[in-house]
């Protein structure tokens, strides 16, 4: 693995970790794709950092746990703005 790959997918696992962030919001911070954001903290920190993996892990897990809440939020705020 390139060393500028290894260094992002520790900065990205260190933002998740840090911010309890989505892999969206983490994209848009590191200015790199959700696939990359995912594959980064999936595929490849585990080889990486397993400590910093299995962190992030649960923090990922919690967040597609919610995401149908952020979904309806985010739906209901976009009708709401369009009616009032």
């Amino acid at each position: 693995m390139r060393d500028y790959i290894r260094k992002r997918v520790l900065d990205v696992g260190r933002y998740i970790l840090n911010t309890e962030s989505t892999v969206r919001q983490a994209a848009r911070e590191f200015n790199v794709s959700k696939s990359t954001v995912h594959k980064d903290v999936t595929e490849r920190l585990p080889d990486v950092n397993k400590g910093l993996y299995r962190r992030i892990k649960r923090i990922l897990d919690k967040n597609k746990a919610e995401r149908h809440i952020r979904g309806g939020e985010a739906t209901r705020k976009k009708y709401k703005d369009k009616v009032g």
